[in-house]
């Protein structure tokens, strides 16, 4: 049987929202799967909706380029703020990120590519980490291109230029003003960076999380007393506002808080006199799904003075 430590219980409580007591059943219930247990106390009434961004941050930087038709977003980790608030650390992460925009490399053969000062990628971040004395390593990469149109990129409150803890990219696809259309994919990249979209279109809703999420539903109506063909319906209503939170294009406009993202591209698409398709995006936020070891400081000081 899995151990059910203070730290599952405190992370649960922090994800749910529910008591201590209700989510050391919950995890006790469903042998320690912390998804499980979240869905365990939705279905009993017990949880807020599960916190989509609740998740530990690591240290470091995203790094955001975009130029033309294509861009990157790049994620840097170390592990402390002050070390990500370091000037070489900070050349490093731009200096790879602009590797990366010209190689368009995946993560594991970025590491491969040549850095301005003549080592690898590797090899550069290895001597880094040498002088530093900090542990850092480079984490995820995306690209995104398109054949005609526009890459914006956004890092919203930046730490310096080009450096933030939030990235995103917006693609558009389109023949029309490019000026107007690198306006609009600036106010699009915004609004990813402030909704957190999780698909494009509704067919790229990840479908584990929308059996999840029917499952959820599904027992939420019928244990208040529902028929199974009224909880039905009433799902059905639920999944479409759940695709109108986690879907970019079913989601309303952040910055008029009234139209959908499809129909902003469609009639920005007149205005520019060419139709636009929203071809990806990108959104990283620092540290997304890293657990970082809750130390305890008190104790830590204890045991060094051999308490």
């Amino acid at each position: 049987m899995t151990e059910i430590s203070a730290t599952m219980v405190r992370d649960l409580r922090e994800r749910s929202g529910a008591g201590m007591m209700d989510c050391k059943k919950a995890l006790n219930e469903n042998g320690g799967d912390m998804d499980a247990a979240v869905d365990w106390l939705r279905k009993k009434g017990l949880a807020a909706a599960a916190k989509k961004s609740g998740r530990v941050a690591a240290e470091g930087l995203i790094v955001a380029l975009a130029e033309g038709t294509e861009g990157v977003v790049l994620e840097v980790n170390s592990e402390t703020d002050f070390v990500a608030r370091n000037d070489q650390f900070q050349n490093f992460a731009r200096s790879s990120g602009e590797v990366a925009m010209k190689s368009k490399s995946s993560i594991e053969d970025l590491k491969s590519e040549q850095h301005p000062s003549g080592k690898t990628i590797e090899e550069e971040l290895t001597t880094l980490i040498a002088t530093v004395g900090d542990n850092m390593n480079l984490r995820r990469v995306a690209h995104l291109q398109v054949d005609q149109g526009a890459v914006v990129s956004d890092l919203p409150s930046p730490v310096v230029p080009g450096l933030g803890k939030l990235g995103v990219l917006v693609a558009l696809e389109s023949a029309g003003d490019q000026t107007k259309l690198a306006a609009l994919g600036k106010q699009l990249a915004m609004h990813v960076a402030a909704a957190r979209p999780e698909a494009l279109t509704v067919a790229d809703v990840d479908p584990g999380a929308l059996v999840r999420e029917k499952s959820v539903l599904t027992e939420q109506a019928i244990a208040s007393g529902k028929t199974p063909e009224i909880a039905a319906k009433m799902v059905d209503g639920r999944i479409r506002k759940y695709y109108e939170e986690v879907v970019l294009l079913e989601q309303v406009f952040v910055i008029d808080g009234e139209t959908k993202i499809a129909k902003v591209i469609e009639t920005a698409s007149t205005d520019i006199g060419s139709p636009i398709t929203l071809a990806g995006f990108v959104r990283f936020g620092l540290g997304e799904g890293i657990e970082k070891e809750q130390g305890d400081f008190a104790a830590e000081v204890a045991a060094q003075a051999g308490l």
